[in-house]
């Protein structure tokens, strides 16, 4: 199934100061390096399978790998809710083994959940969960004698109080070796989380988030020579944040350190871009950035200018037009809110995939993250299907194609509205499903007339014409398009709808015919990209 959809030249190298490495919602970075290889990882909430890993060699250009929980025994539906899920985690190489600790908070019984691997790109082990920490942003490391510590933010199993806790852990039983106890507690800012231990020199380093993951976020840092403490915070602490700062890129913080095949150090981050009137808006969630960062007087200082890039491609084109290129050779960024890829979507025999409701109560989605701050995307169905830009149940808008008519819908909190309607036959016939429609949905500079008004974004959805030419047109079907809703991004940003993801596009079912045939996507550059 071809697309109007193609691919744009990238654009000229960029600074790591205010362009993500790895854009969109891909938040809480946690990195290693093996030798010449480096290896990143992420949270991913309540999606499908969940913690994505991508490889480098250069620390700027980074390819997904895969997903490391990829079985429902690594990571338990529990109660499904957005922004539920898996939180933040640690990556790390010990032994010739790779480990990652993680927390599924939407199963809280499971404690803290450790897989391990030979080869990052999988398979990963069946988990060990330690059930007697409680809380979230658990961290691993070794000692000198290969004892193997849990760092965490929450408390012990039936205790008391809340902070940053340590333990002595045995991995193959999950169990403590004695009592944990509390370690560095941060600088008194609000929510201090994602810890990560280090011994660099004579001594263990401590890094901390605090001030929450908004506009406060910072970056903290203590010492000691003793992994149990006391220890010693930084004087210069915080040692990285852009908090009341006019700066574009914000929210900076959860970071983690790594030594360079060179010998240097870098530290990647999470922030976030917020576009718009004040108090501005992000919509992409949190994303993984990356600085230099040189030791001083025994203290890490971030050198955010260090690095600069050639931004990523991220369009992609997913022709499922073959039954050979069927559910079992989905791209990595293929996902699925509080349900799992192949409840949604498995290979039709004559090609394409046939989307159908899971009947978990789950939104029913194949999703991809949206990557940049202005795109054009489309999916072309047969039979049926609904496309969709998605925040979470409350917040979202999209197209829906059913019996030869596609309907614009839009829900903001409470309130679902039908923006307009058209009847369509689609482009070309297919057996079984008359024509294939394609449903197209755009991100454009927001056309507000008052100031209070300007959002990050416009959202255009349209159903493209006969001829499938390209271009977001205006009402009247310009062009070959017919636009049935123009609507303010305002309203699929995290400061609206709360929570910790970003906005994902998405694929399902309408009824018991929905065939898809190919997704496309492609980022528009703007003064800003």
């Amino acid at each position: 199934m071809g697309s109007s959809i193609e691919g744009e030249k990238a654009p000229e190298t960029v600074s790591a100061a205010v362009r993500p490495i790895v854009p969109g919602f891909y938040p809480d970075p946690t990195i290693c390096r093996v030798g010449e290889d480096y290896y990143l990882a992420h949270s991913s909430f309540e999606y499908f399978p969940g913690a994505p890993i991508f490889h480098s060699r250069d620390l700027v250009s980074w390819k997904q790998i895969g997903n490391i929980l990829d079985r429902r025994s690594q990571f338990l539906r529990g109660d499904g809710r957005p922004s539920g899920g898996i939180y933040g985690s640690t990556l790390r190489h010990h032994d010739g083994r790779f480990y990652f600790v993680t927390t599924n908070v939407g199963d809280a019984g499971s404690g803290q959940t450790i897989v391990t691997a030979e080869d990052p790109a999988g398979p990963w082990s069946k988990p060990v969960f330690v059930r007697e920490a409680v809380g979230i942003d658990p961290d691993l490391c070794w000692d000198e004698d290969g004892e193997c510590y849990l760092t965490w933010k929450g408390t012990v199993f039936n205790g008391e109080g809340d902070g940053i806790f340590q333990g002595r852990l045995d991995l193959e039983t999950g169990r403590f070796k004695g009592e944990p106890y509390p370690v560095w507690q941060g600088i008194g800012l609000a929510a201090s989380e994602a810890p990560h231990l280090y011994r660099i020199g004579g001594y263990w380093y401590l890094l901390l988030a605090e001030g929450g993951t908004e506009r406060g976020h910072t970056v903290t840092i203590a010492r000691s020579e003793r992994i149990e403490g006391p220890y010693e915070a930084c004087p210069s602490n915080p040692v990285f944040s852009h908090r009341s700062t006019a700066l574009p890129v914000q929210n900076t913080g959860h970071a983690d350190l790594v030594e360079t095949a060179s010998g240097e150090w870098a530290a990647v981050y999470l922030a976030v871009r917020p576009r718009g009137f004040t108090p501005q808006f992000h919509v992409l969630g949190r994303e993984t950035f990356l600085a230099g960062v040189d030791w001083v007087d025994g203290w890490p200082v971030f050198d955010e200018g260090r690095y600069a890039f050639t931004p990523p491609d991220t369009s992609f084109y997913d022709d499922f037009g073959s039954a050979a290129s069927g559910l079992g050779e989905l791209d990595p960024r293929w996902v699925a809110p509080s349900s799992e890829p192949e409840a949604i979507a498995a290979p039709h025999p004559e090609g394409g995939l046939e989307l159908r409701d899971p009947g978990d109560g789950s939104p029913g989605l194949l999703a991809a993250r949206v990557r940049d701050l202005a795109w054009t995307a489309e999916a072309a169905f047969t039979g049926s299907g609904r496309f969709t830009l998605w925040m979470d149940d409350r917040h979202w808008y999209g197209l829906v194609f059913e019996d030869g008519l596609v309907r614009a819908l839009a829900r903001i909190g409470g309130v679902t509205a039908e923006l307009g309607s058209a009847r369509f036959e689609g482009k070309g016939k297919s057996e079984g499903g008359g024509g294939a429609v394609v449903l197209r949905i755009a991100s454009v500079a927001s056309d507000a007339e008052t100031l209070t008004a300007i959002g990050p974004d416009d959202i255009v959805l349209s159903v493209v014409g006969e001829d499938g030419s390209d271009g977001n047109d205006g009402e009247g079907g310009e062009n070959g398009a017919t636009v049935l809703g123009h609507l303010d991004g305002r309203y699929l940003s995290t400061e609206v709808a709360t929570g910790f993801t970003g906005r994902t596009l998405g694929v399902g079912a309408v009824g018991g015919s929905s065939r898809l045939h190919s997704v496309a996507y492609r980022p528009e550059r703007t003064g800003e990209e």
